[in-house]
């Protein structure tokens, strides 16, 4: 009966002419320009993306294609950067390690979360934790590396 009911909705507003607001994939498929992480994504690059404001928005904190055991010290990608990302971006090749495993702290220790590449990207980390600390990922990333999926048991979203 709700089936029903919900799918009697749906025609009634089409015949009055309100439509149902396109998803954010939906706009992108149009061709309507999409905003935030939408917006940045660079395709499949090989890299890696952190910035400082939810959505991929305010300051680009670093990118790479390898590893970072230290996102403050200069060489890997992400100077400076300890504890600021607010979102990420996994543009990674597909196939072998194209999983991002984020750490609390540097030289990948302690615990993490990972971010896979179907997943693209998470416009904000204040609702993400990394295993077993309970900690916020959101301003709490120290270092990453590229692992496969089988290295994962957290994930990002």
């Amino acid at each position: 009966m709700r089936k029903f009911a919900v799918t009697a909705a749906v025609v009634g507003l089409t015949a009055f002419g309100l439509a149902v607001p396109a998803t954010t994939a939906q706009a992108a498929d149009t061709g309507v320009q999409a905003s935030g992480c939408n917006s940045k994504w660079p395709g499949r690059n090989g890299k890696v993306y952190a910035w400082d404001g939810y959505d991929c928005q305010g300051t680009l904190l670093g990118s790479t294609a390898g590893n970072d055991s230290d996102w403050n010290a200069a060489g890997g990608g992400f100077a400076g950067a300890w504890d600021k990302a607010s979102s990420v971006m996994n543009a990674g090749y597909t196939g072998g390690n194209d999983v991002v495993q984020f750490w609390f702290w540097q030289n990948y220790e302690e615990t993490y979360s990972c971010l896979s590449p179907n997943e693209y990207f998470a416009d904000d980390l204040s609702d993400d934790y990394f295993n077993e600390s309970g900690q916020k990922v959101d301003d709490n990333i120290r270092s990453h590396r590229w692992v496969t999926a089988g290295s994962c048991a957290t994930w990002l979203t």
